[in-house]
């Protein structure tokens, strides 16, 4: 684990299809793609094992291991929280003023 809250997983779309309804309810849908968000991850071997944690029907806390083949990985991102997350707009400067003569 990274000590800042976890990883956003991205996946290709032909992986999402190739899982399909089995990867569903892992799935978090933001406005930058269905992405997993795991607490840890290994990457060390074919399969990428990620650790989820979430809460089951009754309210208690669960911990999911769940293995993908690494292939299916589009990209991997380290968060900062467990809060919303994603890219926003990049604001550029204003560009300083140049005096007119």
């Amino acid at each position: 684990m990274n000590g800042h809250g976890g990883y956003a997983v991205f996946f290709f779309p032909q992986a999402l299809e190739a899982l399909g309804e089995a990867i569903k309810p892992y799935l978090t849908s933001q406005p930058d793609g269905p992405h997993i968000f795991c607490r840890e991850i290994d990457t060390g071997g074919a399969f990428t094992e990620m650790t989820l944690v979430g809460k089951d029907a009754e309210g208690h806390d669960v911990q999911v291991e769940l293995m993908v083949p690494g292939s299916m990985i589009r990209m991997i991102v380290s968060a900062q929280s467990e809060a919303v997350f994603g890219f926003g707009p990049r604001v550029a400067p204003a560009p300083a003023s140049v005096p007119t003569a």
